[in-house]
């Protein structure tokens, strides 16, 4: 066999590898972006309560954002491509037990299990691409195409999912996802190498139950505070086992060889600085994604399936920034688009509340444009820098922290910038409320990306790219 046939059919071997990951990616995406556009059909069907319908959506993402390291780290030791298929089955199963759901309870469970399955394959997803990928510029054209497909299922979800809860009734997004997970479960079975790297380590159960505790704990904290009362006993007491819970995991982790979270990433700024990239990212991003559709529907009257299309230039300019953004890292470093992408990230959403109080259809599309041309310039290189800034043996670890951060960013940017929107409304949800409330949570969000484009200035190098040695 000559080298160019062996070149060829690695490369090959490579994109069907991408392919898999990317399908992993897109349907972890796609569920938690059609679910808000069924809550209104849900509640009339299952005759469940506000309280209900809220954890139908939290449920996925408290589940989510807990296991998220685990999930990084249980690939690490035991496997990369067995715990991202793990995943996939588990999404599977949720999607099914969601499709099914004969009252608002079944349903919950059903959405915290699909949140397990996507924490378990979302980290191992982007830890198979650096094994996969060991070279940097091609790792970064790879996680950049890998960051598109979250575009993809923002393009596709919202839309698809408005079209199918009119058409063939709320049940239909749940089942729109499964040919795709079995897609990417058969193609990982088949083409995806096995990595780990368990040299040196150990599943530590008390620093994996103290993290879980104390992600749950804030996630709870940030979503229920709003609704229990700020000072009410059960905010203060979940924020304060939060609090406990990561003091004890300090303990905990200073005295374990295997560490869960070693200290060569967390004495690593340009990492550490990676991560509250992300979570500034996430942080305006998801707030938008919350007050957008509710804006569209209840303030000019959209209905569905029309509020899904209104919010593609978003979507469509996220998706096809990505395919670029990698390109731009390797010829320019990272600094240069996801600062470009912070900064076009906030302008864009302090530009969609201002064109609010006027409903200028052109400007908040506009607004939206920019908001997805910065998302997608930022995604795949935040991914990148991160990865590339730890050990190879750590990649799931990495993965794992970095999908925490922005998922610990959208949690607080729903919960933070939903009670900004509540104080300035006044709890009221006519036109002119909802618009005085939504203007000053939008410029908050979007003064945190602000704050996140500096972060980049002043923390971000051109040769953040650059794989360390283990």
């Amino acid at each position: 066999m000559t080298a160019t046939v062996m070149q060829t059919q690695s490369r090959l071997s490579h994109r069907v590898v991408l392919l898999t990951m990317c399908l992993g990616v897109l349907v972890a995406q796609i569920d938690t972006s059609v679910v808000t556009l069924a809550i209104k059909q849900i509640g009339a069907d299952l005759g469940a309560g506000i309280k209900e319908l809220q954890w139908v959506v939290d449920a996925y993402n408290v589940v989510y954002a807990s296991v998220l390291l685990t999930g990084g780290t249980l690939g690490d030791l035991y496997g990369r491509r067995r715990i991202f298929v793990w995943g996939i089955a588990l999404f599977v199963v949720g999607s099914l037990l969601c499709a099914g759901a004969p009252n608002a309870a079944t349903l919950i469970v059903g959405r915290a299990l699909t949140g397990l399955g996507a924490a378990l394959e979302f980290p191992a997803s982007l830890a198979i691409l650096s094994a996969v990928y060991p070279d940097g510029q091609e790792r970064t054209r790879a996680i950049g195409i890998w960051a598109s497909c979250n575009g993809l299922a923002f393009a596709i979800g919202p839309t698809i999912g408005g079209v199918l809860v009119e058409a063939a009734g709320w049940r239909s997004i749940f089942l729109v996802v499964i040919p795709f997970s079995i897609l990417a479960l058969l193609l990982a079975l088949k083409a995806v190498p096995e990595s780990s790297h368990p040299q040196e380590r150990r599943l530590e159960p008390l620093s994996q139950v103290l993290a879980t505790s104390a992600l749950a704990a804030l996630s709870l904290t940030v979503i229920e505070g709003p609704h229990w009362g700020w000072t009410s006993v059960a905010t203060l007491a979940c924020g304060g086992l939060s609090v406990v819970a990561t003091l004890l995991f300090i303990g905990a982790e200073a005295r374990t060889r295997g560490a869960l979270i070693p200290f060569v990433l967390v004495h690593n700024s340009v990492f550490v600085a990676s991560l509250g990239v992300a979570a500034c990212m996430t942080f305006g991003m998801y707030g938008l994604l919350f007050l957008a559709p509710l804006y569209l529907q209840l303030v000019t009257g959209a209905p569905a399936s029309l509020a899904g299309v209104e919010l593609l230039p978003l979507s469509l300019t996220f998706f096809v920034m990505s395919q670029y953004s990698g390109r731009i890292a390797n010829a320019y470093g990272p600094r240069l688009p996801m600062a470009w992408g912070m900064l076009l990230m906030g302008v864009g959403e302090i530009m969609f509340g201002w064109a609010a109080a006027g409903a200028n259809t052109a400007i908040i599309s506009a607004a939206l444009m920019i908001v997805g041309c910065g998302l997608g310039l930022n995604t795949g290189p935040v991914n990148a820098v991160a990865i590339a800034n730890a050990p190879a043996a750590r990649s799931g670890t990495a993965s794992g922290l970095v999908n925490t951060a922005r998922m610990v960013g959208a949690t607080f940017g729903v919960a933070a910038l939903g009670a900004v929107f509540a104080f300035y409304s006044g709890g009221n949800r006519g036109p002119d409320e909802f618009v005085t409330g939504l203007q000053p949570a939008l410029a908050a969000g979007g003064a945190v990306e602000l704050i996140g484009a500096f972060a980049v200035l002043a923390l971000i190098r051109r040769g953040s790219l650059e794989p360390i040695r283990a």
